[in-house]
């Protein structure tokens, strides 16, 4: 009852805030492209993050690594769901890889394209080619990036194999690779398979248990692997493992 009527005030006022940070990022979008910077990202992120309120979602970062996060990083997590596309940039400092369709939403496709998202069309090498150039790119001059090597969304389930990118650019850049398991208490409601964005967030909103943990694990240095192949196949096998630990 408490948590309902808390609801009914509190989840309108997000709205109202959200809507008018919406618009505000989408006018500053039309501003020179030299114009945008990291305080266009930080208020990219609080949008994030008052998407993620206004869904009525609980997400909890809760930190399983034993060690200090990197100064930078290459952020990895495995992709069940369409939150994750406004989750992870809520709790983490990274400019995200999204697919180009993303780019042609009237206003968080603007929003995203003038944040420093960056594109790929899976289905092209030539666009792949490019995308991992830019993350590359992005990586070098001292960003965080976050990649899914799942290369899409693939159910609540970790899929067979992992693609190399991540790992390639780990290993190129001396970048750690930081592993993210997301953890949807009701996976049937949050797995992204059929439906459509604007479908699958409404029943993200309607979900009878909200909870949603991001696990946090060591990173993993590029220094302990000799290639690619290697890396990838070492940490899908700690994704299966945390699969047993948090799914099974």
């Amino acid at each position: 009852m408490l948590k309902t009527l808390k609801n009914l005030i509190v989840l309108p006022l997000v709205w109202l805030m959200l809507i008018a940070l919406s618009l505000l990022l989408y006018l500053l979008s039309h501003m020179p492209r030299a114009l945008s910077g990291r305080y266009y990202h930080y208020l990219s992120r609080l949008w994030c993050r008052l998407f993620i309120r206004a869904l009525d979602v609980d997400l909890r970062c809760i930190n399983k690594n034993t060690q200090a996060l990197p100064e930078q990083y290459i952020l990895i997590a495995n992709h069940p769901s369409a939150l994750e596309d406004f989750g992870v940039p809520a709790l983490f400092d990274i400019y995200p890889l999204a697919k180009a369709g993303v780019r042609d939403w009237i206003v968080l496709g603007r929003i995203s394209d003038y944040a420093g998202t960056i594109y790929v069309e899976r289905g092209s090498a030539d666009s792949r080619h490019a995308a991992k150039k830019a993350l590359l790119d992005a990586v070098k001059a001292g960003k965080n990036i976050v990649i899914f090597p799942e290369g899409g969304c693939k159910g609540s389930r970790i899929y067979e194999k992992f693609q190399t990118g991540a790992f390639d650019i780990s290993l190129q850049t001396g970048v750690p690779i930081l592993p993210v398991f997301l953890h949807y208490i009701d996976q049937n409601t949050f797995e992204w398979t059929h439906q459509t964005l604007v479908q699958k967030l409404w029943q993200i909103f309607k979900s009878n248990d909200n909870r949603v943990n991001y696990y946090v694990h060591d990173a993993l240095s590029p220094g302990a692997f000799k290639d690619r192949e290697s890396f990838t196949l070492h940490t899908h096998a700690l994704y299966l493992a945390w699969q047993k630990d948090y799914l099974d």
